[in-house]
């Protein structure tokens, strides 16, 4: 999980605003939903990926059980961690093309003068309109 030899990497920023399991949990529900880790894929233990990524178990379990209560993963005793099966229909928007809207929206609100909290402010207003 955090190595090549693992499959895709989770990476958390201890300096980022955003707290460590909210980084575990968004990292691995995008790569659930994207595909890149398919259903029935195995993760690791908690302890393991706590480890891994120099954080206290509780953060990694705390990422699992949103996830668990996402549906997006399930644990039963014995059989570990898994990715469980999306519900037919459901589509999830593709992180990258997400990230490359961001920027775009993010560069021409900086050309208009905005400042982040207007853009910000913006973006709310607008998911909110009909």
């Amino acid at each position: 999980m955090t190595g090549p030899a693992r499959g895709p990497a989770v990476r958390v920023d201890t300096t980022s605003p955003v707290p460590p399991y909210e980084q575990i949990r968004a990292q691995l529900a995008a790569l659930i939903t994207t595909g890149r880790l398919p259903e029935g894929e195995r993760l690791p233990p908690v302890r393991q990926l706590a480890a891994d990524l120099g954080l206290a178990a509780g953060t990694v379990a705390r990422a699992y059980r949103e996830l668990e209560a996402a549906s997006l993963i399930h644990t039963r005793r014995g059989a570990g961690t898994r990715v469980a099966p999306l519900p037919a229909g459901t589509s999830y928007p593709d992180p990258e093309q997400l990230a490359a809207l961001a920027r775009q929206f993010a560069t021409a609100a900086r050309a208009l003068g905005a400042d982040e909290a207007e853009a910000l402010r913006a973006v709310r207003e607008a998911w909110g309109a009909p």
